[in-house]
């Protein structure tokens, strides 16, 4: 049997000005220009103020940022009586230019180059080739990746032509297609289903005469597990060759290209991308000045224009067709209000953050050197500005600063801390800048262990476990001593 019953509930829930103000924060130099000129284009009644210019590029905190966009709009009409059903959306999107830029013709910033799979039909469509098998070798251009690999199962294939192209037909004959029309087109190793078949297909179009050709060939076919691993003294030992010989070999696998689609393009790239700093930081006399990229802060007001139109349309309260249209104007005018009362916090936030950041690392940005950067997350500069860890999160994604050491990534500011032997509290990027240079001074011939690399950085005062190196090892994107050996 059905039962009602009331139930009371207490829950937060974000107003349309925060959701607006979070997702404005987050925007970096590039993606907020974009959006604001979205803006100005859905919304009318906003407009950027032309009757005051900026000469610096950049704003500091001192900047007043309660301008003429902040001024309330007077009217006969309360706010709370209507439902901002035409609130305009709010969506993230990159742009590679500012409104105010130059205009550039497009050709000159893109390029488009010939494909891997226009280049193998050309090929394929210039061999002696009944129809049959062509449709067959089409079919089998048509799944190899941009790499120019095979990756799909021929059996798939085989069932695939029998479903889709009507064409039946067995693994041997796709194999032999694949073997003898697509692996013998340019570039050498395309159509491969491994890295050992690419780099075999293109060592054997080369002189099998030479000797260090004829070894590498022989360790491709026959000993690529050894060689993967870098066991070199098992493939001496193995072909009874000397160092000097292997040398020679290995110099000429490294010539071969593990990825043979590489060079192709496969969609239309786009050039002259840079970044766009979203701060400055400036070090004048000894004191650290942080500024607000002036992209960032647009000045912004309500149209005058609306205004007067809504006061006049207010008036006239019988008739029905200007109440419509006061109510669209008056939704308007709040929604441009709310954003330049966004666009504010946003730059406020935005400049307190970075503000607090740079006090934080005074050291760091006075003296340049990594060394100087203290241990810092999230919660130290929410703890310093007041603001939540999520706004402090949304504030540093994406963005970089103008420093005088170069442009910056705020993220790699931020940093985990580790106690040395002297009870000192290091950052975790110093520890991975030591290990980072331990390993590169080491002996290439015997690398260094996990286990080595712990004794070394706890005689420099760095009590780390080996599970510890090992990530940050992996974090540095350095593989272990076995692949770093060389001859």
């Amino acid at each position: 049997m059905l039962k009602q019953h009331l139930q009371l509930k207490l829950g937060q829930k974000l107003a349309p000005q925060q959701i607006q103000l979070m997702k404005l924060i987050q925007l970096h130099t590039l993606e907020f220009e974009e959006e604001l000129e979205r803006e100005l284009e859905e919304n009318p009644a906003l407009e950027v103020a032309k009757d005051e210019t900026k000469e610096d590029e950049y704003s500091s905190l001192e900047d007043n940022y309660e301008g003429e966009g902040t001024e309330s709009i007077e009217t006969d009409f309360d706010v709370n009586e209507y439902i901002y059903d035409d609130e305009p959306s709010y969506k993230t999107a990159s742009s590679n230019y500012s409104a105010d830029d130059e205009d550039f013709d497009n050709e000159s910033l893109l390029t488009e180059g010939q494909s891997l799979y226009d280049y193998l039909m050309e090929q394929i469509n210039l061999i002696n080739i009944n129809e049959e098998d062509l449709k067959i070798a089409e079919y089998i251009i048509g799944n190899l990746d941009t790499d120019g690999y095979l990756r799909r199962e021929i059996k798939a294939i085989v069932d695939d032509l029998a479903f889709s192209q009507g064409i039946y037909t067995t693994k041997e004959k796709v194999e032999d297609i694949l073997e003898n029309y697509i692996q013998k087109l340019d570039p050498s190793g395309v159509g491969a289903r491994g890295l050992q078949e690419c780099l075999l297909l293109q060592i054997e179009k080369k002189v099998s005469s030479d000797k260090a050709v004829s070894l590498a060939a022989n360790i491709l076919r026959f000993q690529f597990d050894a060689l993967t691993n870098k066991h070199y003294s098992k493939i001496i030992q193995k072909y009874d060759i000397e160092e000097e010989d292997l040398k020679d070999a290995l110099e000429e696998i490294a010539k071969l290209s593990p990825k043979v689609g590489g060079n192709f393009d496969t969609q239309t790239i786009t050039i002259n991308q840079e970044i766009i700093p979203d701060f400055v930081i400036q070090v004048k006399e000894g004191q650290v000045i942080p500024m607000l990229n002036s992209k960032n802060a647009p000045t912004l007001r309500v149209s005058e224009e609306y205004k007067d139109i809504l006061t006049t349309y207010s008036h006239d309260k019988k008739s029905s067709e200007h109440k419509q249209a006061a109510l669209f104007i008056k939704q308007k005018l709040d929604a441009a209000k709310w954003y330049i009362d966004a666009i504010n916090q946003r730059q406020n936030t935005l400049l307190q953050t970075i503000t607090a950041i740079v006090k934080f690392q005074y050291n760091y940005f006075i003296t340049g050197d990594e060394k100087s950067l203290k241990p810092m997350i999230l919660k130290d500069i929410a703890d310093i500005t007041g603001f939540d860890i999520s706004t402090i999160s949304r504030v540093v994604k994406s963005k970089y600063a103008d420093t005088p050491n170069g442009i910056l990534y705020l993220k790699d500011l931020f940093s985990d801390s580790l106690t040395n032997d002297d009870g000192e509290e290091v950052s975790t990027k110093e520890i991975k800048n030591h290990l980072q240079e331990v390993i590169s001074k080491e002996n290439k011939r015997k690398p260094l262990t996990d286990d080595a690399l712990v004794v070394i950085l706890k005689e420099q005062g760095y009590n780390i476990a080996r599970r510890t190196i090992a990530k940050y090892r992996e974090q540095l994107n350095i593989p272990v001593a076995r692949l770093r050996k060389e001859l």
